[in-house]
């Protein structure tokens, strides 16, 4: 029970102690519990970049100026999805290799590195601190993998800043479960649900929400991509 009082609990924070230091065994205990999380066939199609460097850190806030945590916090952690290790071992014994082909290796990769990184989430609230995923690294894409040397076959899905926390923060509404949670079959459901969201979140007031829900969102799906995921995905030979 105090796992799951601790899972409905679950907040972001974004503002830390910048004198904190995450000691060696608390990133350790982290660390370890983001490896011991479930993988697809046991591939662990992911890796975890610890960065410490306070000039990376720095030069990553730069290229995400919304996100100025990455460097207060303790300690920041890239996810990866990651391809590059069975292409190592496709090399070695001289077979052919056919990621890229398909779209299904990235999404089993980006499904290692996203419960790994989940995992590190629940971690760091189990030893009191608290964290933030950062998916704003993918905004300038190409810059972040050339800061971190990132090899072909790997991709970066987000980031985690970890610290101590010193703003308190409110529990963030969800969605109506009746929108969300379906029963042997996908079920429609009334979009006054939706609207009813909406006026939810206006009632929660969060100062980071300056719009509602569906607007949120209707500007994000109704603008063209700009193309650099796609194009980076192809450099990576992730994609075809």
């Amino acid at each position: 029970m105090k796992t799951i009082n601790q899972l409905q609990n679950h907040r972001t924070y974004r503002q830390f102690d910048k004198n904190y230091q995450l000691s060696e065994t608390e990133l350790q205990a982290i660390l370890d519990s983001a490896r011991q999380a479930p993988t697809w066939m046991n591939g662990q199609l992911y890796s975890i970049i610890v960065i410490r460097d306070l000039t990376i850190r720095q030069k990553l806030v730069e290229l995400t100026p919304n996100n100025p945590h990455i460097k207060d916090s303790s300690v920041f952690l890239v996810f990866l999805a990651d391809l590059k290790r069975t292409q190592k071992v496709a090399e070695k014994h001289s077979t052919p290799y056919h990621v890229g082909e398909s779209v299904d290796p990235l999404l089993v990769a980006t499904a290692d590195a996203a419960f790994a990184l989940e995992n590190a989430v629940v971690a760091t609230e189990a030893l009191g601190l608290a964290s933030v995923v950062v998916g704003g690294i993918r905004n300038e894409i190409d810059q972040v993998a050339k800061l971190l040397n990132l090899p072909d076959y790997v991709f970066p899905l987000a980031g985690l800043t970890i610290g101590k926390p010193i703003v308190e923060m409110k529990i963030k509404p969800r969605l109506p479960e009746k929108a969300v949670v379906h029963y042997d079959t996908y079920q429609d459901y009334d979009y006054a649900l939706i609207e009813d969201y909406d006026l939810t979140m206006k009632k929660f007031a969060e100062k980071r929400e300056t719009k509602d829900w569906t607007k949120k969102f209707l500007d994000v799906y109704s603008t063209e991509p700009n193309g650099k995921i796609d194009a980076f995905l192809k450099k990576q030979k992730l994609l075809k």
